[in-house]
């Protein structure tokens, strides 16, 4: 008996199936399954990276699968889009030993820009998707998905969600398989892909996905309970939260099927649930994928049954479900009366709401602190990426004017450029986004000689998602250490001339190289050197005297959650927040702010 957390379940599922080749990008919610995997993997038998991208991830476990040993790529939903172009060819081709990708949808989204639904992926590239609803079950699927792999010679999608993800559950696990003998890279024309074999793997894909829809549909992934008229259909988390529902008073009779295998769609199943049925609520998250496949299937069968859902109106077109969120809606659809609570309802408790800020101490708030300052007066737009930085869009720094998505910032900055003459963009990128994904947009600039400040804020870590190594920090996931790879000296050989490397709490030094940059033309950058706080313990501290005359700049400024106001309306800093970062020193008009020595 295990308690594991459901990315701690799948990694241990993945281990348990033989994999040999884990790679991945980190990023909430589904970062923890190859961290799992490199901290059991003590004798080091696993293979285990951090890639630059998805893109990157991809192709490695690719090459491993061509070589015979089985692999896994870990993601969340914008990471497909990153890893698309590889993985759709990959569809095509065909794998060599089993090749699982973990892809950790967010509905809310609770982490994420995009509420992007990856079971949708599984029509388009015609792979094979896999939705567990628990951590118990998620285990399981992960050996399956390996064996099905193998069996139908395709990557496998496995789309757990945020509440999967992140949940825990006590379960029995199985033995860990035994692999057949390694097998090596053998030369064939099957690995180079092109038209003629492309158009052939295709119609091998179109006969093979039907055998996969009957396999899941005469499997027990897929369970039906109940009967009557009327009928409910659901998957993932919210299968839990109807068998909540369910559980909590005696319902009208009905009939209930749970999608654990949503492509290839399981028809036979399906036509057996939706026969008798005069009416049918699929309660999903994200797309109206499940409801969408029953009416594509009542209508080519000629079944005359009301499908309901997000289409109709009857569940929630956005954001994630609950049990509180589903209860009125199954009752109204079983014709119970749902103005009553079932369960008690408890006091309210407002919560103050606190808006996401930067970290006391952040480095990042210097760097944007100092830029604003530099540029005061001056027609600037500053573009913005993914990351902690995302952030200083927030009040009172309001520093970042654009943010689309990984490495974009630079090449959106482009654009602008591109746009209004004499305009200044400054884009900003964090370190590890950098190598991910804005070489490429620094390249651009360069090779089309487009007028840019680069700002890369360089904090030695993958921050947001939980301190992850990356080129730039000096060794990797498997603890081999590394020659950091230089940003400056990148930046340099690129083609960028005029590169500033800056202390973001030197504030004065800033503003004077900041303007100094801004007179020049072309490519030019501004390398900002400084660890994320979470890599150390403070080692200075700062108070404020009595001699605070509450004009609150230092809070107007920088907008430090350090920075507290007393009753008196003095300011006062919070030492269990304060990193003595002191950038807010020389705020102070009236000098009151100063070192705890």
């Amino acid at each position: 008996m295990k308690l594991l957390m459901g990315n701690e379940a799948m990694a241990l599922g993945a281990m348990h199936a033989g994999v040999q080749i884990v790679t991945g990008y980190p990023g909430t919610p589904s970062s923890e399954v190859l961290e799992y995997v490199s901290t059991q993997n003590v004798d080091r038998s696993i293979y285990v990276e951090w890639s630059v991208n998805e893109k990157a991830a991809v192709e490695v476990a690719a090459g491993g699968s061509y070589g015979g040993k089985r692999a896994l790529v870990t993601m969340k939903q914008v990471g497909l889009n990153a890893a698309s172009d590889p993985l759709m060819n990959l569809a095509y081709i065909g794998v060599g030993a089993g090749i699982v990708v973990l892809v950790a949808d967010d509905p809310g989204p609770i982490s994420s820009q995009t509420e992007q639904d990856t079971r949708q992926y599984g029509i388009f590239s015609k792979m094979p998707v896999l939705d567990p609803s628990d951590p118990e079950e998620a285990y399981h699927l992960m050996r399956y998905a390996f064996e099905l792999s193998e069996k139908h010679n395709t990557p496998v999608i496995i789309r757990p969600t945020t509440r999967v993800c992140h949940a825990t559950a006590s379960f029995e696990t199985a033995e860990p398989v035994t692999l057949k003998e390694q097998k090596y890279f053998e030369k064939d024309p099957r690995w180079v892909i092109f038209p003629a074999l492309s158009y052939q793997a295709h119609l091998r894909i179109e006969d093979r996905n039907p055998k996969i829809g009957g396999e899941f549909s005469r499997g027990s992934w897929n369970p039906i309970t109940g009967e009557g008229e009327l009928g409910i259909v659901s998957h993932g988390t919210n299968h839990l939260y109807l068998q909540e529902i369910r559980a909590e008073k005696a319902l009208p009779p009905h009939k209930y099927m749970k999608i654990t295998t949503p492509f290839p769609f399981p028809e036979e199943l399906g036509l057996d649930f939706l026969r008798g049925l005069k009416k049918v609520l699929v309660v999903e998250e994200l797309s109206p994928y499940l409801e969408t496949q029953l009416l594509t299937l009542a209508g080519r069968h000629g079944i005359q049954v009301e499908i309901l859902g997000k289409l109709t109106g009857h569940v929630p077109a956005a954001g994630e479900n609950s049990v509180e969120a589903l209860r009125p809606v199954v009752h109204k659809y079983l014709g119970l009366d749902c103005d009553q609570p079932i369960q008690p309802v408890l006091e309210e408790v407002t919560i103050p709401v606190r808006p996401p800020v930067l970290c006391a101490g952040c480095p990042h708030r210097g760097a944007f602190y100092a830029i604003k300052q530099a540029m005061k007066g001056k027609r600037c737009v500053f573009t913005g990426d993914i990351g902690c930085y995302t952030l200083g869009n927030a009040k009172p720094l309001e520093m970042v004017d654009t943010c689309l998505c990984m490495g974009a910032g630079i090449t959106i900055a482009q654009g602008l450029a591109r746009s209004e003459e004499g305009l200044t963009t400054f884009a900003f990128i964090g370190d590890s986004t950098f190598f991910h994904s804005g070489i490429t947009g620094v390249a651009n600039a360069v090779y089309n000689q487009t007028d840019i400040v680069l700002v890369v804020l360089d904090n030695l870590t993958t921050a947001m998602t939980g301190k992850q190594p990356h080129p730039g920090t000096g060794f990797t996931m498997m603890q081999q250490q590394h020659t950091k790879i230089d940003i400056p000296g990148l930046l340099k050989a690129l083609g960028v001339s005029d590169i500033e490397v800056l202390d973001p709490f030197q504030t004065d030094k800033c503003i004077e190289k900041i303007q100094g940059i801004y007179e020049k033309s072309g490519v030019r950058a501004l390398v900002f050197d400084s660890p994320c706080i979470k890599l150390f313990k403070p080692s200075r501290l700062y108070a404020v005297s009595d001699a605070c005359i509450g004009c609150k700049k230092c809070v107007r400024s920088l907008g430090c959650p350090a920075l507290i106001k007393r009753d008196n309306h003095q300011i006062q800093i919070d030492p269990t927040l304060c990193y003595g970062c002191s950038i807010c020193e020389p705020i102070c008009p009236t000098g009151a702010i100063s070192e705890v020595k």
